[in-house]
């Protein structure tokens, strides 16, 4: 198969001149026995590259470099397909190739208590509303009767704050007949002197009368949600509600 269109045609006994032998060379081009047709073609009589003929098996592995490629030529089409929630990431904790990391796990953590307390990952939006709400001070109602002594006893609001320490506001009123009640701490060793609602007993002491007598207190609970009462004569009939209440760290 030919492969040149030659420059110059010799007869039978026909003369080699230099001339001749310039020409046959000079002037010879290829013809397309030169080309495969799929990735080169003729144009001119010369063999150039065909449109879309490079295949990638003719490129060899290192042949396009960094260098090579064109600033902002590589769109997202032409990235890899990502399974879902997932982003091109480092979260080695050093310098390394970006991996496939999940938006939620390698990225942001989902606790709700924040107990990783991890210095370089975020929170979502759920853990950061479920944590506000945990620990917000919340509007409550609850209300409940009890009695109180001379000696201190237990009052349990865990039903209501949870088995958690917690602040506690609390309207307490009525009682079967006239005393002072003073609150306190599960466990505390503090008294209140002198608690006959006539001094000044801060803010965890109130004076309780038959009707709709009483006032607001500010208590924390134990860990178990437990705060104590005790009154300076036995009384019954005790009402409370609880305004709000705190869970504390």
């Amino acid at each position: 198969m030919a492969v040149l269109s030659k420059g110059t045609t010799y007869s039978d006994g026909g003369t080699v001149t230099s001339s001749n032998l310039n020409a046959l060379v000079d002037s010879a081009t290829f013809v397309a026995g030169a080309t495969d047709s799929s990735s080169t073609t003729l144009s001119g009589g010369a063999i150039i590259v065909k449109d879309l003929g490079i295949s990638t098996a003719k490129l060899a592995n290192t042949s396009v470099t960094t260098a090579k490629l064109a600033a902002n030529s590589v769109t997202l089409a032409k990235l890899a397909t990502q399974a879902d929630q997932t982003v091109l990431a480092n979260v080695s904790g050093g310098t390394a190739v970006p991996t496939a990391a999940t938006i939620v796990g390698d990225i942001l953590l989902d606790e709700s208590s924040f107990s990783s307390n991890s210095a370089t990952k975020g929170a979502t939006q759920q853990s950061i509303k479920s944590y506000i709400a945990n620990y917000a001070l919340t509007h409550s109602g609850a209300t409940g009767t009890f009695s109180s002594s001379t000696s201190y006893a237990d009052l349990n609001l865990s039903s209501v704050v949870g088995t958690n320490r917690a602040m506690v506001i609390m309207e307490v009123y009525d009682a079967n007949g006239a005393s002072a009640i003073s609150f306190r701490t599960n466990g505390s060793t503090l008294s209140v002197a002198n608690a006959d609602g006539s001094t000044a007993n801060g803010s965890s002491t109130v004076k309780l009368d038959t009707s709709d007598n009483g006032g607001t207190i500010v208590v924390v609970t134990d860990t178990g949600g437990i705060v104590e009462h005790k009154a300076d004569a036995s009384i019954s009939g005790v009402k409370y509600t609880i305004q709000a209440y705190q869970r504390l760290l």
